[in-house]
């Protein structure tokens, strides 16, 4: 197990902005992993688990504690059962499933991070929730001071939501298991519009799995949304915000703002979300509230290929990539009356 002091968290960010930690340890096994987290709750120290950094936001001044850095390794396939140690990188999980011909998380290709983030997140894209495949989550609970496994109801997933998240003090994810299909090499049945226009199918139809993973990345890095070093629309966290859920009602209300506007033709997307609730696009409301592609003149921008993803142009800070935050915030709240959530966590800062 490694161990360094006063170490930089910035390059162990998709953001790649942050302080230093006061003592960083990385863990290479599920024991070392334990063993990092029972330490620092022997000793009452500020614990940080970092998987990937894709979905995180380190204050300037850092993280005074502990940063455990899961580095665990292991794909393990049983017929269509998967499991992940939490440290696997999540693309090469997602390339290595397609390859072996199982379906079910291909429309999840190229999203950066670690397995162990997935159900903590309810990781989700192009149709796709990791939700629907996964069977259990084993987990060190912080609280019993004990390995448990957890169902997929214990979880409690929910839109970009899940137990884990709404206790982020009391689990460490250890390891991952899925049920995937076998569906003779090709895909499960395309649940996005986008996805299935791009393959020049129908919603509901079934495509070879690579190809289906194949579009999926090319309609990620159309929209920065593939880690590439090189470009900075990719330093980011991906999508900075959830898609507003609204109530029936308030739904009507953001129609009629929306209308009176935009014009009386204007209609704001909608998409079922359970009974009495309508999900509506955060990036369509970030662009009609005027913050369009490439927004912005400082080191943090609106990447010019997606209104979602907020990035670091190469020399931003945290508290630069937060005012630009506030700022989105701020202006789609006053146009429409819709206050947006972030969704990467925050270390050290606040909005």
């Amino acid at each position: 197990m490694q161990e360094l002091h006063d170490a930089p968290l910035a390059p162990l960010t998709t953001f790649r902005l942050g302080g230093p930690a006061t003592r960083l340890v990385t863990a290479t096994t599920d024991a070392e992993v334990i063993g990092a987290v029972r330490e620092a709750d022997d000793s009452g120290t500020p614990l940080l688990v970092i998987g990937g950094g894709s979905n995180l936001v380190i204050g300037d001044k850092g993280f005074a504690g502990t940063a455990l850095r899961i580095a665990t390794r292991g794909f393990e396939l049983r017929g269509t059962t998967l499991e992940l140690a939490a440290g696997e990188i999540w693309t090469d999980a997602v390339a290595r499933a397609v390859e072996a011909g199982l379906a079910g998380i291909e429309c999840l290709a190229g999203i950066p991070g670690s397995a162990g983030a997935t159900p903590i997140q309810n990781v989700g894209a192009y149709g796709q929730e990791v939700s629907s495949t996964i069977t259990e989550v084993i987990a060190y609970d912080r609280r019993a001071g004990e390995t448990v496994a957890l169902t997929n109801a214990d979880c409690a997933f929910s839109y970009r939501h899940s137990r884990f998240k709404a206790d982020p003090q009391r689990y460490v994810v250890l390891r991952v298991r899925f049920e995937l299909e076998d569906a003779d090499g090709l895909s499960a049945p395309l649940r996005y519009a986008e996805t299935a226009r791009a393959l020049g199918v129908a919603p509901g139809d079934r495509v070879p799995l690579a190809r289906a993973r194949e579009t999926v990345l090319k309609l990620r890095a159309g929209k920065g949304m593939v880690l590439d070093p090189e470009d900075h629309d990719t330093w980011s966290a991906g999508s900075f915000f959830t898609n507003p859920i609204l109530t029936d009602a308030d739904f009507a209300v953001f129609r009629a703002r929306v209308r009176e506007r935009l014009g009386e033709d204007t209609e704001a997307p909608a998409y079922p979300a359970g009974e009495g609730h309508t999900k509506t696009s955060a990036a369509w409301l970030i662009d009609k509230a005027g913050f369009t592609k490439g927004y912005g003149t400082g080191p943090a921008r609106i990447s010019t290929k997606h209104t979602l993803a907020l990035t670091n142009r190469g020399t931003a800070t945290a508290e630069d990539l937060l005012a630009l935050a506030r700022e989105v915030i701020a202006g789609v709240r006053e146009a429409f009356g819709i206050t947006l959530v972030n969704e990467p966590v925050m270390v050290g800062t606040s909005l």
